[in-house]
């Protein structure tokens, strides 16, 4: 209790105390703070009747069968008996022990006192009862106690039964031990600074009786202190059991994947689940993908649905004004091909938004290339065309092949079918199927296969290729006469669709494991670009079409005043169509231009009559 003191752990400790110690003064006078809270197991006993009136009688004179009783009484006395053996206990007193002294009321005698009391009745009894049935009651030692024999007496001492001198009745449990009785005490502050030992409960027989309002381990801490070798485990902690023993053990924690399937052993979930609150079982984790009613997909919805309404919009416009020069001039046949194609990338994103399947995986893989394909494919066609027969203009008057109408569908179609077959083999050699995803174990996305490795970039490929050829014609035809064709718009839209794809690329490699955003952002860049080429390529005509209608004529389309001078180019109609250009002036390009455009003015326009030879 002192080193307690010393290093300052007073309180530290709750102390359960044995009788060799707990309820001694030697132990708790001086160190109350250091003891406070001790309970103690204390053998019951009660004081052994007319003992203390016997001892009290004792003295040296009539008390010489006890060896050792002049040492207590010099002890007790403080004093030396004359002739005594020096002891310890008389070296350092000079008074001399008379015999007269008398034992007073500091005597207090041994509480266990009746156990001796007991034990010596426990040996009486059983060499009693032995006496009584070896020698038949006879006086005296008879020849079967002579000698004794320890094994009977054993089994004689096992079953004695009687009441001892202190009224308590006593016997022999069956593995030979004592009466078990004990008293509960504890050594507590009954008032501030005010210690004692008071009794809580008892043990008896078996059964415990305890008083635990009675019990308080500390004046300022009425809580009852935890007294276990190791506590319970935490929600998802397993048991390490301490080596060799099987109530203590260390508790360690399952990881944030795991169960505890058994009280020793973490379990880890597979993928696509995770544990439970309580750690005991796994369960799947809710799936992730593009949810209709989701802001992202309300937002390219919305964007894809006024594309939609526009673009069909420009088709009744288109439909009902179609024998006008400005529909006729612009190729009326591809005009509609690239509407459809531009309704079809602002379709696709419907189709995008919907919740993964195989089935709609596979359509996504063929249609994704096969919109932009239609659109490109068309606008490939009109820059072709156009390049061709103002190259062949400048070489000759020979019309090119292969500019009619139907030509340059055929022509559109064979670009779109390459598109086709190249989506076929893609789908026989990697079908399409919608998977689990797990960018991290927390994670589980429903996606298409093609879009977590970026494979939709195959279907890009052929596309950005068309784009990357029509944004070449654009530069080659940028200096063609505009009132004739369509190279300045188709310029503006193919310039502004490698700028949307560009900041596609990376925003697609970058969103893989974000379904909604990389859904998204494939969304917003498909109708971007249907958007770009419907405003681009359309907005044009639709603005003479629908606000200028007195532009929409044949004449107006060719600027004389801008293209003509009184000395560069005359064109004198004739079923020829020759041209004859002054000879005092050198030609300039414009010029040239000029009479390409008159010379091929109905191939540039297919769908005028045939049958007009005039301007």
């Amino acid at each position: 209790m002192r080193a307690i003191r010393r290093n300052n752990c007073t309180g530290l400790f709750s102390w359960i105390g044995s009788d060799g110690w707990s309820a001694r003064s030697l132990v708790f006078d001086g160190h109350e703070d250091q003891v406070e809270g001790t309970v103690s197991v204390q053998p019951r006993a009660h004081p052994v009747q007319g003992f203390d009136a016997y001892f009290k009688s004792l003295g040296v004179h009539n008390n010489t069968r006890n060896p050792w009783f002049t040492e207590f009484w010099e002890h007790f006395f403080n004093c030396r008996w004359p002739g005594s053996t020096a002891t310890p206990y008389n070296q350092l007193t000079k008074t001399f022990c008379t015999g007269e002294e008398r034992i007073g009321p500091v005597y207090e005698a041994e509480k266990q006192l009746q156990f001796v009391s007991d034990s010596v009745l426990a040996f009486a009894y059983a060499l009693k009862n032995l006496h009584e049935e070896q020698c038949g009651g006879r006086p005296g030692i008879c020849a079967k106690m002579n000698p004794i024999d320890g094994a009977m007496l054993l089994g004689y001492l096992k079953n004695v039964t009687f009441r001892g001198l202190s009224g308590d009745e006593f016997q022999f449990s069956e593995n030979g031990d004592g009466p078990a009785r004990y008293n509960i005490i504890h050594f507590k502050q009954i008032s501030p600074g005010i210690y004692k030992w008071i009794r809580v409960g008892e043990y008896r027989d078996g059964e415990l009786q305890l008083s635990l309002s009675d019990i308080r381990f500390r004046w300022e801490e009425p809580d009852m202190p935890i007294s276990a070798c190791s506590l319970p485990c935490s929600v998802g902690q397993a048991k390490k059991y301490v080596e060799g023993s099987k109530c203590c053990w260390h508790c360690f924690n399952c990881t944030k994947y795991q169960i505890l399937r058994y009280e020793t052993t973490c379990y880890d979930c597979p993928l696509g689940f995770l544990p439970n609150a309580d750690h005991t079982q796994c369960e799947r984790i809710p799936l992730q993908y593009m949810r209709l009613d989701s802001y992202w997909a309300i937002g390219v919805m919305i964007f894809s649905s006024l594309g939609i309404v526009i673009t069909l919009f420009v088709v009744i416009v288109f439909l009902k004004h179609q024998d006008t020069p400005v529909v006729k001039a612009s190729g009326r046949e591809l005009s509609y091909v690239l509407l459809g194609g531009i309704f079809l990338c602002y379709a696709i994103t419907f189709l995008l938004v919907q919740k993964p399947s195989d089935i709609k995986c596979g359509a996504q893989k063929m249609g994704i290339g096969l919109c932009f394909t239609i659109v490109y494919s068309a606008v490939l066609t009109k820059t072709n065309r156009i390049d061709r027969i103002f190259r062949c203009g400048a070489r000759s008057t020979k019309r090119p092949s292969f500019i009619s109408p139907k030509s340059q569908l055929f022509i559109c179609g064979a670009i779109v079918s390459i598109q086709v077959i190249f989506s076929a083999m893609w789908m026989g050699f990697s079908p399409p199927k919608a998977i689990l995803y797990h960018p991290t174990p927390d994670e589980s996305h429903l996606v298409c296969a093609a879009s977590i490795d970026a494979t939709y970039m195959v279907a890009f490929a052929y596309p950005m290729v068309l784009i990357l050829i029509c944004t070449v014609y654009a530069i080659l035809t940028r200096k063609i006469p505009e009132a004739f064709n369509e190279s300045k718009y188709i310029g503006f839209t193919m310039y502004t669709t490698c700028i949307v794809w560009l900041a596609f690329i990376p925003l697609y490699f970058t969103t893989t494991d974000h379904d909604e955003i990389n859904v998204f952002t494939m969304s917003i860049t498909v109708s971007l670009s249907a958007t770009v080429t419907l405003f681009c390529l359309f907005t044009p005509k639709l603005y003479i079409i629908l606000l200028h209608p007195d532009k929409n004529v044949r004449q107006p389309l060719m600027n004389h005043s801008k293209y003509t001078g009184s000395n560069d180019v005359r064109v004198t109609p004739n079923k020829a169509e020759r041209t004859t250009i002054s000879e005092g002036k050198k030609a300039n390009l414009e010029s040239i231009h000029v009479f390409v455009l008159k010379t091929h003015f109905r191939y540039l326009c297919p769908l005028l009559s045939e049958k007009s030879n005039t301007e």
